[in-house]
């Protein structure tokens, strides 16, 4: 749920490569322990993360990587991440604005492809970075098994023309598979969004 944020079951199910009752199953017990808890938005109902969850999350990852000793690799692949990061923020503000007219924020309109073009070019440069990135965290931590294939399956429904698979928030695309690695990574840290890193 940390890395969802607000999901409904099947998503979860979904997200996770797990049956939805057995997920079902799973959020009711975890709901029972007060870790994570139901609620109702814009006509959408889901489940999300509470304090207390987020605190036994916190130990669960802490405890998984000192059993583990993949603390040195994490700090490592997140040490590369972090440049790659920018450029990848970067890149999709170029996809949501484009400057016209003295507007420095004008939001873009996708009517001028060549603008477009070399924004997906970016945003495929990012991508096959993923690939290694994942391969050393796999190493030490196989839950992280899966990014790489997510954002290139995106990038592939971008380049056929589907746009909304570049930062769409109701389907997997680049920036939500994106935010999740970084949230993941965060997470396994001990870190927090917006701390710098």
């Amino acid at each position: 749920m940390r890395l969802l944020g607000f999901a409904d079951t099947p998503r979860v199910a979904a997200r996770f490569g797990l049956d939805r009752d057995d997920t079902s199953s799973l959020l009711e017990d975890f709901r029972a322990d007060g870790w994570v808890t139901t609620s109702e938005f814009a006509g959408t109902a889901g489940w999300s993360l509470t304090d207390r969850g987020r605190a036994a999350d916190e130990r669960l990852l802490a405890d998984e990587l000192a059993a583990t000793g993949a603390r040195e690799t994490v700090v490592q692949v997140h040490e590369r991440f972090v440049p790659l990061n920018a450029r990848f923020q970067d890149t999709v503000t170029r996809w949501q604005l484009r400057p016209i007219g003295g507007n420095s924020f004008a939001a873009n309109d996708h009517t001028d492809f060549r603008w477009d073009d070399r924004v997906i070019a970016s945003l495929r440069s990012v991508g096959r970075r993923l690939g290694g990135l994942e391969d050393d965290l796999v190493r030490v931590l196989p839950r992280f098994t899966g990014y790489a294939r997510r954002y290139d399956a995106a990038m592939a429904r971008v380049v056929a023309g589907q746009r909304q698979w570049v930062d769409g928030v109701e389907v997997d695309s680049c920036h939500l598979v994106w935010i999740q690695l970084h949230e993941d990574l965060l997470a396994t840290l001990g870190l927090e969004r917006g701390d710098g890193r």
